[in-house]
């Protein structure tokens, strides 16, 4: 019986050794979603007549908690209609990754917001995604009569499409994730 109980013994030492010694392997990592690493925004705005675009422009090479970003904006004319146009970039990468064609491909997962402080400027969707909602890397700006505030560009990834008021562009019912948001001071002469 002694001996009965001493390799019972030392079975459960065994045992009890080998689950402590089990090494916790890791499970593979689940990324829900990779953020997009977006250094530089540009807003082109072209009006038929000037033909010069107006550009607004956000460059930050360092990311967050380095050097300040270079925020550019240009001077609008006021009650004048332009075609906008939005550009993305990685340029950490070499050469500089085009985020913007991520975008154009992942359609149905993003959305640009506009938002501005100037009275009766107006930026309107001119793209969709496959299910028809608005993306915003093409829009149609028009501007009011003269004054000085801001434009304010929000990318939303993920944002319910579908939920009242995002499809006319507002974001208070959106949801989803910023990637991006970028305010620049303007002025409308």
């Amino acid at each position: 019986m002694k001996h009965l109980n001493a390799i019972l013994l030392a079975t459960l030492v065994v045992l009890m050794f080998s689950a402590s010694c089990k090494k916790d392997e890791p499970d593979d990592p689940i990324i829900p979603h990779e953020e997009e690493v977006i250094t530089t925004l540009r807003y082109s705005l072209i009006h038929d007549t000037v033909g010069i675009p107006v550009v607004l422009s956000f460059q930050d090479l360092d990311g967050d908690g380095g050097n300040p970003p270079v925020v550019t904006a240009d001077t609008l004319r006021a009650h004048t209609t332009y075609s906008g146009s939005l550009t993305l970039l990685n340029e950490l990468e070499t050469p500089a990754e085009n985020i913007t064609e991520e975008i154009e491909e992942e359609a149905s997962d993003h959305q640009f917001f506009f938002q501005s402080t100037l009275s009766n400027l107006i930026v309107e969707y001119d793209d969709a995604d496959e299910d028809g909602y608005p993306v915003g890397l093409s829009t149609t700006l028009t501007t009011g009569s003269p004054g000085s505030g801001t434009i304010t560009i929000i990318l939303r990834h993920e944002p319910e499409k579908d939920a009242a008021g995002v499809a006319s562009g507002d974001i208070a019912n959106a949801g989803g994730e910023t990637d991006i948001e970028v305010t620049f001071n303007v002025d409308v002469k």
